[in-house]
């Protein structure tokens, strides 16, 4: 599936009203802190035009699968094993603790936040590399349908809802803790301080019933897939990116990544590690502020429960600032 580029504008100021609501995909940040973008923010949630809702990398922002902002969730996407983007604890409702440090004393061990979520919503797991049997297992530990975890690999297309979903190489680390396993194996692997291996982690490519075709970066280094790949071929029109230097792209990396390889026409900021707002501003000297500041094209800030739309162009039509 390849896709043409197409032209966006930058929106300022009040939100311009969807000339067509539904003909929009709509994108729901659920972080943990209302109307802010904190420290261990990750999920986000896709709502196609027909109505297909898509969890993505649900994390420890996410109240488990009773938190009201979740609403119907068809799809549960998970980048790689790492307990910030599964979800091995998470929040017991939002806006505890701070913004830079918020509180995710709920454990979900030995399962995660992914996993219960996608039992009490009988949602599919759309994962890449070697996780589907991992998940499969584990929807089935948890009272789940294990046919309810689906591949889909680096080259291929899987149709959920009416919404394309491919993966696509990231490169980064992607090891299960031990703490996420029972009896003997997860006693060895914690004794030799190794985790057990699913594969390589992935990002996600996705096209929405309108046209919109989205770049979900996961956690990643700079790839030349980044160009060959999601520009090329697929021609995203919009990413969400991580910028949380050290374990991913920093700042400029991730702006070297969307201003010269990927080229989209428009970037959410994702992965920040920081408390990047306050009041919903974007506080300067921050990785946000830089990578704000960095990149060509307009960058829309990750604001928990405001709910941006975008049309199949990639331009924000509501709900962003």
């Amino acid at each position: 599936m390849a896709f043409a580029g197409v032209s966006v504008c930058m929106l300022f100021g009040a939100a311009m009203p969807a000339a067509a609501d539904d003909h929009v995909v709509k994108v729901t940040p659920l972080g943990s802190h209302d109307g802010e973008f904190c420290g261990r923010d990750r999920a986000l949630v896709f709502e196609d035009p027909n109505g297909t809702r898509i969890l993505y990398d649900a994390g420890r922002t996410v109240a488990g699968p009773d938190d009201p902002r979740l609403g119907k969730i068809d799809v549960v996407l998970v980048s790689h094993m790492h307990g910030d983007h599964v979800g091995d604890q998470r929040i017991s409702k939002t806006n505890q603790g701070t913004c830079g440090s918020p509180d995710t004393g709920v454990s979900t061990l030995p399962q995660s936040n992914t996993v219960d979520i996608a039992v009490k919503h009988g949602s599919k797991i759309v994962t890449g590399s070697e996780m589907p049997a991992f998940f499969a297992a584990k929807l089935k530990d948890a009272g789940g349908d294990p046919a309810n975890s689906l591949l889909v690999r680096f080259g291929g297309e899987r149709e959920v809802g009416g919404v394309a979903i491919t993966t696509v190489p990231a490169v980064h680390s992607n090891g299960v803790s031990p703490s996420f396993l029972t009896g003997p194996l997860a006693e060895y692997l914690a004794a030799a301080g190794v985790g057990a291996s699913v594969g390589p982690p992935t990002g996600y490519v996705l096209r929405f019933s309108n046209g919109l075709v989205v770049y979900l970066s996961g956690d990643t280094g700079i790839t030349a897939e980044q160009r060959l790949v999601v520009k090329d071929h697929y021609g995203a029109g919009l990413v969400v990116m991580n910028i949380g230097d050290t374990f991913t792209t920093g700042p400029k990396q991730a702006a070297y990544v969307i201003n010269d390889l990927v080229q989209p026409k428009a970037v959410i900021a994702s992965h920040a590690n920081e408390p990047a707002t306050s009041g919903g501003m974007v506080q300067e000297g921050t990785r946000t502020a830089l990578f704000r500041d960095s990149v060509t094209v307009p960058v829309h800030v990750p604001l928990s429960g405001r709910t941006m739309a975008f049309n199949g162009m990639a331009s924000c039509v509501s709900g962003c600032n």
